[in-house]
């Protein structure tokens, strides 16, 4: 059986595991360093606030563990905040986290809260449904990142081997297919 580990330091965590739930597969919250000797076959990295994130993975000192355990091939899937944390550059700023996946990141592309908007657009060639809040987009990307979704001419969603980001909160809407998605990554892995 999938065990999804899911980080629940801070940021929008409780809809992932509803989500994983209806698809019947099991997940843990992630909250302490403790938590990571659990079975893990895959990591969500929920959306929320990058900066405060990455600060308490430090404090709660499970960021070298966790960045090791992707780098090392654990299948990954960051929405929002995540996409922040795993990329190697962001726009504008000196600041990094992981820095696992070779992707530039604009943070905040859309502007404040009053930029969120909602949207169906193409995922991996599929039509679903997606939710952007405060959202961040790729700006760049290196040789080895797949695209898999662009609206309004900005790419909002990537894959490098074993991770995958989003812009967009999949969690925040009835589609399965982005969670879908992210286990048949585990499952090929």
């Amino acid at each position: 059986m999938i065990n999804i580990g899911i980080l629940a330091v801070q940021g929008a965590f409780i809809e992932h595991t509803k989500i994983l739930s209806k698809l019947g597969v099991n997940s843990f919250e992630i909250r302490q360093k403790k938590d990571l000797r659990n079975k893990i076959d895959g990591l969500i990295l929920p959306g929320g606030e990058s900066t405060a994130m990455g600060l308490l993975l430090r404090d709660l000192d499970m960021f070298e563990d966790i960045k090791k355990m992707i780098l090392d091939g654990l299948p990954v899937l960051g929405t929002c905040a995540g996409m922040i944390l795993l990329a190697n550059h962001l726009t504008g700023t000196n600041q990094t986290h992981f820095k696992t996946m070779d992707i530039e990141v604009l943070r905040n592309a859309y502007g404040r809260q009053l930029g969120s908007f909602i949207t169906t657009a193409s995922f991996n060639n599929t039509q679903i449904p997606m939710t952007f809040i405060r959202a961040p987009y790729v700006s760049h990307i290196g040789p080895d990142v797949k695209v898999l979704s662009v609206v309004k001419e900005k790419i909002v969603a990537v894959q490098q081997g074993n991770q995958l980001v989003t812009a967009f909160h999949p969690e925040l809407t009835d589609s399965t297919y982005v969670h879908e998605y992210f286990l048949n990554i585990i499952k090929t892995r």
